[in-house]
């Protein structure tokens, strides 16, 4: 059994994992709203250059886990094993209070269920998937598998936590970051000029 963890004073660790680019962008605007009530907290783990703008520490390149594809994947997987034992030593030195897995299910959700296997033995962090897989298209059932990696779902749309809620899963609906991007009501005049189109035809996009 692993010694009991050591009392540690604030501020606030939280670790992340983010795999790409759109991961590195929704990683930088979480860090962004956490230390508007955090303003002490610490963020570390694996990511991208918007993060590291946040305030991010980067242990590892999120572009280290951008890998598509069965054939690219195996051949990569040495490294990605070696990255994930190291990802874990540094966990377990900097003691983090919640860990945050964001998208990059078939990495992210091995950490976190190993996480919250440890938390049995040793009080390690709470575990958190943002972004969740398409449960809602054709793989319902994996809903439950991912509530015993992740103390908490945090989905892109209100259709997903009543799924996870038929199988017991803490899940919340944080909407969607694009949101806060595209007008309700777009200039449509204005689009046109931009991109050079005539404002009396017709376009079909």
């Amino acid at each position: 059994m692993s010694p009991a963890r050591t009392p540690r004073p604030t501020p606030l660790r939280i670790a992340l994992v983010a795999g790409e680019a759109s991961g590195d962008l929704l990683g930088a605007g979480l860090i962004d709203a956490l230390r508007q009530r955090y303003p002490d907290a610490e963020f570390a783990g694996i990511g991208g250059d918007r993060m590291r703008a946040a305030g991010f520490d980067a242990w590892h390149d999120a572009g280290e886990l951008a890998v598509m594809g069965l054939s690219e994947v195996l051949r990569h997987l040495p490294r990605l094993l070696r990255l994930r034992r190291g990802l874990r030593r540094r966990l377990q030195a900097w003691q983090p209070d919640v860990f945050v897995g964001i998208d990059a299910p078939d990495f992210n959700l091995g950490v976190e269920r190993w996480l919250k296997q440890r938390r049995r033995e040793d009080g390690g962090p709470r575990t958190v998937h943002y972004v969740s897989p398409s449960v809602w298209a054709w793989r319902e059932k994996r809903a439950a598998k991912i509530g015993r990696s992740a103390d908490r779902v945090l989905c892109l749309f209100p259709m997903e936590p009543p799924i996870y809620a038929r199988h017991r899963v803490d899940a919340r609906f944080v909407g969607h970051p694009l949101a806060d991007e595209m007008p309700l009501q777009p200039d449509r005049a204005a689009a046109r000029d931009r991109l050079g189109l005539d404002p009396q035809r017709p376009v079909l996009a």
